[in-house]
């Protein structure tokens, strides 16, 4: 049986893999052999692929600021990081702002988050009502108080090019991406055996499990860690609007609904209200017409004459346990690193979580910003890290 010896092999290479193998290649103190095992590399059904891709200051955990803090000066920038041979990458970043809405019940969450944004650098500006209708003429704010609004460093952006820059840049520093499945992974005296559906053993000084929602909670399980990270779906809804929405954030209603621009559409979504594990891509139109159609024309009268467009559906790797993902080294099981969960942040946050990683796979310990508190260790000590605006 053919085997092959890496240093550190990146098991999912859509985003969060591609990332981390980046950042790895890159890095001056690394000179050991990467390797992506991606069983899918058509990324047809990849989370990178089908999210709605978009980034964000406004989180009530500081951690989760500080990491979208660096990713969008890493996406400002990303030609100075990702350019092949002069070849810039096109992610059309938008930075249209969040604008998140609050009624009478969620104010004070709204207040408490904006001093805590601000304090640490974001951009973020706090409306009372009167100001939502002066700057937001087409909102209906008449059961609303307040809302916030990323006035930079919050947007969209293409998902499926920056999963594909950083594959591409990985591959051009030398990363191999093998198109295989895991169907074993165990550890051993020698290091990490991962057994691939050819047959082969790609044997591994260190393992990264990046697997997502296809296939992460299950390569934990084969190593003895029984996580709550489990396969949710969410459902993206296209439409057309006849009258011009000028200014249009990407809004968060308090219903938890979303809508934002997508060229000369709009795209909109929202958590179901049953959220089963679910592994089919199946679109369920009626939630569409039923909810979130008349809840967004509720909240911008003008979206009561649209015409709906294409749909499709994608899957989360959805920590239940705190809507935060697990990242970083697993005590007890030398060589085994996590970037797993991260509840449909992934996009933003592969950035800061690719540096980070390769920091503490080189050198031991993260350098420049502490992930730690995504560690694993929160869950062994039923600690969670609670974030008040999951969306």
């Amino acid at each position: 049986m053919a085997r092959e010896h890496v240093d550190v092999a990146i098991i999912g290479g859509a985003v969060m893999g591609s990332s981390i193998a980046y950042h790895l290649a890159a890095h001056d103190g690394f000179d050991g052999r990467v390797m992506v095992i991606e069983k899918d590399t058509s990324y047809q059904r990849c989370a990178s692929a089908l999210s709605a891709a978009s980034i964000r200051q406004q989180f009530s955990a500081p951690i989760n600021i500080e990491i979208s803090l660096h990713g969008i000066q890493f996406l400002r920038a990303i030609g100075e990081h990702l350019s092949i041979d002069g070849e810039v990458p096109q992610i059309d970043l938008n930075e249209g702002g969040y604008l998140f809405l609050a009624n009478d019940k969620t104010r004070t969450i709204l207040e408490q988050n904006h001093r805590l944004q601000t304090q640490l650098g974001a951009d973020i500006a706090f409306l009372d009502r009167p100001a939502l209708q002066e700057k937001f003429p087409w909102l209906n704010t008449e059961d609303l108080v307040a809302g916030c609004h990323g006035l930079s460093g919050e947007g969209w952006f293409d998902g499926y090019g920056l999963m594909q820059a950083f594959r591409r840049k990985a591959r051009s520093l030398g990363v191999p991406y093998k198109n295989q499945a895991v169907t074993r992974l165990q550890r051993r005296e020698d290091g990490w055996h991962i057994e691939l559906t050819s047959g082969e053993i790609v044997l591994a000084d260190k393992v990264v499990n990046a697997a997502g929602a296809s296939g992460g909670a299950t390569l934990c399980a084969q190593v003895g860690l029984d996580l709550p990270v489990h396969c949710k779906k969410r459902m993206i809804f296209t439409f057309e609007c006849r009258d011009r929405i000028e200014g249009l954030p990407l809004l968060i209603d308090p219903t938890g609904a979303y809508v934002r621009p997508e060229g000369s559409q709009f795209i909109c979504g929202s958590a179901p209200f049953e959220d089963p594990d679910c592994t089919d891509f199946e679109v369920d139109h009626t939630f569409f017409e039923d909810f979130l159609w008349p809840t967004l024309a509720n909240r911008i009268p003008k979206f009561e004459a649209i015409k709906a467009g294409a749909a499709w559906a994608g899957h989360y790797d959805m920590n239940l346990f705190d809507h935060n993902a697990f990242i970083g080294p697993v005590s007890g099981l030398d060589g085994f690193y996590l970037a797993l969960g991260f509840s449909g942040h992934g996009l933003q946050q592969s950035p800061a979580v690719g540096r980070g990683l390769s920091e503490h796979i080189v050198g031991g310990r993260y350098e420049t910003l502490d992930l730690g508190p995504l560690g694993l260790d929160r869950f062994y000590d039923n600690q969670p890290l609670r974030e008040v605006n999951v969306v």
